[in-house]
């Protein structure tokens, strides 16, 4: 299927995505540089067609490939939450994203239409806080058990500014530089009868 006609089935059959297709550069192997166009297919779509664009995207659009799930923190607009599909016969990638509200960030699972969703969906929850409705186990992954907050999203605080004092150079509005001025040392390997920086 070509991306023109997937674009055009994509209109019928789930009229309120939006669908754009952008030719790509892909390109330099091993053996050196091997440029082809790739097409790939953007379909933003409401959440409640979540399962019905990925369905779409296998069944229609020939991606039968899972490649990845990811979710971006879009702050106030929310979490968007996107899909790589590809097709291994015809080369075709899809991108397939949503986006849902932070106050409510719930969507149905997709491991019913790709087995491979699962390992991705159990990341996103535990680094973002996406639930995927349907899920067999959103089981922490990476994170301690005992493990508080999705450590992705935007307002989370990061924990080693705040426990320690950061050794850089001070900004402006930070707090006071000391009065005291670090020894300058002679950097490694150097003979320490050369004369100090």
């Amino acid at each position: 299927m070509t991306p023109g006609e997937v674009l055009a089935e994509a209109a019928r059959l789930l009229p309120a995505a939006r669908c754009a297709a952008e030719t790509g550069v892909t390109g330099a192997g091993a053996a050196g540089p091997r440029v082809s166009a790739a097409e790939t297919i953007t379909m933003d779509v409401p959440r409640q067609d979540w399962l019905a664009a990925l369905a779409f995207a296998r069944d229609v659009a020939g991606c039968d490939f899972f490649d990845w799930l990811t979710a971006v923190d879009e702050l106030d607009q929310g979490f968007a939450v996107v899909v790589h599909l590809y097709s291994i016969e015809s080369g075709q990638h899809m991108l397939v994203r949503t986006l849902v509200p932070r106050e409510d960030p719930l969507l149905p699972s997709a491991t019913g239409l790709f087995g491979g969703a699962g390992w991705a969906e159990r990341e996103t929850h535990e680094m973002f806080g996406v639930v995927f409705d349907g899920h067999p186990g959103l089981t922490p992954l990476l994170l301690p058990e005992e493990f508080e907050g999705h450590p992705l999203r935007k307002d989370f605080p990061l924990a080693a500014r705040a426990a320690q004092e950061w050794p850089g150079a001070r900004e402006p509005g930070e707090r006071e530089a000391s009065e005291r001025s670090r020894r300058r040392l002679v950097p490694p390997g150097v003979p320490e009868s050369w004369p100090a920086p």
